[in-house]
């Protein structure tokens, strides 16, 4: 299984790409989409949009895994976070993976094994349950790889249940 984890943003969106084949999860890819904060928004949106796009064309998830925004206090970046929230997942939509969205508390649980981790136990977390050899250069591709870890951890509970969702929405949608 290959999981895309998206850590939306308008300005930094981090990505990560893992790929578990049996009970081994190695790295495939990780990086920043960034967009010019003196662009207009639409044209930000449309910059995301192509790049999210092209990656899963490149890696073709079997899931995204985008990390849900719960509260910002700066109410100008939760609106840049949920625009690109919701760019990811109508793009993964479109191209018919498999979705799902997690806290951030679901994600520090699932990869530092408690809600109340910090972005530097997250990036030191991932390097270790991936085996990287560097740190990431940014906390945008840290926490994109621990929402996509996130998925895998949760994957097993979901699968089946998304799998009968997915087929009872196909034959809904044939009738």
């Amino acid at each position: 299984m290959f999981v895309l984890g998206i850590d939306p943003g308008l300005s930094r969106c981090g990505y990560g790409g893992v790929r578990q084949l049996g009970s081994a999860t190695e790295f495939v890819t990780a990086g920043v989409i960034k967009t010019p904060p003196s662009e207009p928004t639409p044209q930000r949106l449309l910059t995301l949009r192509r790049d999210i796009r092209e990656l899963i064309e490149e890696f073709s998830p079997d899931a995204v895994a985008v990390e849900r925004v719960l509260f910002q206090v700066n109410v100008s970046t939760a609106m840049g976070v949920g625009q690109a929230s919701g760019v990811a997942l109508i793009e993964a939509a479109d191209y018919g993976c498999e979705i799902a969205e997690y806290s951030p508390n679901q994600i520090k649980l699932a990869v530092a094994g408690h809600g109340s981790a910090n972005k530097e136990e997250i990036a030191t977390m991932v390097k270790m349950l991936l085996g990287l050899s560097q740190p990431l250069k940014y906390t945008d591709t840290a926490d994109a790889l621990a929402t996509a870890l996130c998925h895998l951890a949760f994957s097993t509970s979901r699968t089946s249940s998304h799998t009968a969702n997915r087929t009872a929405n196909r034959t809904a949608s044939k009738v």
